[in-house]
């Protein structure tokens, strides 16, 4: 539902309502991904989570209304998309505990200086681009484009940096197209254990489309393999599951927390 229109803006409302996004009309806008993102990632009062690759602050923005006292900071090179992010924080009353910066999610030194140390975060959630420049047409859009299209070897530096911010025992939750997972798991080899995965499908008929991956920084544990969600129906109505987790806020059951 669209609450408010300028010419280049739209608020839009998500979640069911619970969140007020104002985007941009043209480029890139927040859908399914970044809501299953943040239903998929686990987090506690009291602890300071990541967001890289914020956009407008989608995902981040769902996960800070799901937990209070949770502290999350909003990270986009994009700084139109960073000042929209920071925008979102005070449009949802949530100011206090988001904080939007416009930076480089593969920058560790810029990081850094941004106030996110090494090891000091407890949880990162990214949505990071996925589209293969080399195999897939991309957007003409340079705002698309950019949220969009992978260079080579661009999931193993994003996790390096997630890798980076978080403690020993943090946890990384990510969402990406599932032709790639043995990419992510191979980036997450060495660095991550626990894994759990779960692949997300448009119809039970159909291949996944997307996979939610959660690991956890040091973890030694075997791979665990949820139960695929699934979109739509067959007759390509909503499923009660997705609507659940989409318009309704409930969690997705992805890391063994």
């Amino acid at each position: 539902m669209i609450a408010e229109r300028d010419s280049e803006t739209s608020v839009d409302a998500v979640l069911g309502g619970r969140l007020r996004l104002r985007q941009p009309l043209a480029g890139h806008r927040v859908g399914h991904d970044a809501i299953l993102l943040a239903a998929a990632t686990t987090a506690r009062s009291g602890e300071q989570a990541v967001d890289l690759g914020a956009g407008v602050g989608g995902a981040g923005l769902a996960l800070a209304r799901r937990v209070a006292g949770l502290c999350v900071s909003l990270v986009e090179i994009d700084p139109a998309l960073a000042a929209l992010a920071a925008e979102n924080a005070t449009l949802n009353n949530l100011q206090d505990r988001v904080t939007a910066l416009a930076c480089d999610a593969e920058d560790k030194v810029a990081l850094a200086t941004a106030g996110l140390a090494q090891a000091s975060i407890d949880r990162v959630l990214m949505n990071p681009p996925f589209r293969d420049i080399l195999r897939q047409n991309v957007s003409p859009d340079p705002r698309r484009r950019l949220a969009h299209a992978a260079a080579p070897g661009l999931i193993d530096r994003w996790i390096a940096s997630a890798d980076f911010l978080l403690k020993p025992g943090g946890t990384l939750t990510l969402i990406f197209r599932a032709d790639g997972l043995e990419e992510v798991l191979a980036a997450l080899g060495g660095r991550f254990g626990d894994i759990a995965v779960l692949p997300v499908l448009p119809r039970s008929d159909k291949p996944a489309i997307r996979v939610l991956v959660a690991a956890v920084k040091g973890g030694q544990g075997a791979r665990v393999d949820r139960p695929a969600l699934v979109l739509n129906e067959l007759d390509n109505r909503p499923s009660a599951a997705a609507e659940a987790v989409l318009r309704a806020g409930e969690t997705l059951r992805l890391s063994a927390e």
